[in-house]
């Protein structure tokens, strides 16, 4: 018997991925977060869970926090994302990755970029939010190794050093 079931249509889907235009052919129920990571080569978002439990996907949509892969790529047409990728400039660390690294915010590093997308949201609505506000805001974040007190203190000092304004940079490799 001849296999009857064609292939999903492919759709042609454009967004701004940390400030670059790039485009893509996707299957319909493409998940963002597979589009980033498979289509684009952008790996910082990862699938953890595959329940949305997590957190580590979390990308800003739109300027908003949103778990990628409760997303499908067709619905992201036209819209600018921002992904860990692009949050360092110039190669120096973001505030809030620097916290991350003074203050010791990760362990094993699989829910880092999920957790520092979701920091970098909180801080844009709320840049000096208390230690009560930054645990609220992690609430779809999942950590298995680090018990979050490092993690809050990283997201304080990166909301200090954004107030502070701009320091030297902190190279992102070595020299």
């Amino acid at each position: 018997m001849a296999d009857t079931m064609a292939a999903p249509a492919k759709v042609a889907i454009t967004l701004t991925v940390n400030g670059e235009q790039r485009t893509g052919q996707v299957e319909p129920r493409t998940l963002l977060v597979h589009f980033l990571r498979e289509g684009l080569g952008l790996t910082g978002a990862h699938v953890g869970c595959d329940t949305s439990q997590c957190g580590s996907c979390v990308v800003e949509l739109n300027g908003a926090s949103v778990k990628s892969c409760t997303v499908l790529a067709v619905q992201a047409d036209g819209a600018e994302v921002l992904t860990i990728e692009g949050l360092g400039r110039d190669g120096a660390y973001h505030p809030i990755q620097e916290g991350f690294w003074e203050k010791h915010g990760l362990q094993c590093g699989y829910c880092t970029p999920g957790m520092i997308m979701s920091a970098y949201g909180l801080l844009k609505r709320n840049p000096d939010p208390s230690e009560d506000e930054i645990r609220h805001a992690l609430d779809g974040n999942l950590c298995r190794c680090t018990g979050y007190q490092n993690i809050v203190r990283s997201i304080q000092y990166a909301a200090q050093l954004m107030k502070d304004g701009p320091t030297a940079p902190v190279a992102t490799s070595a020299d």
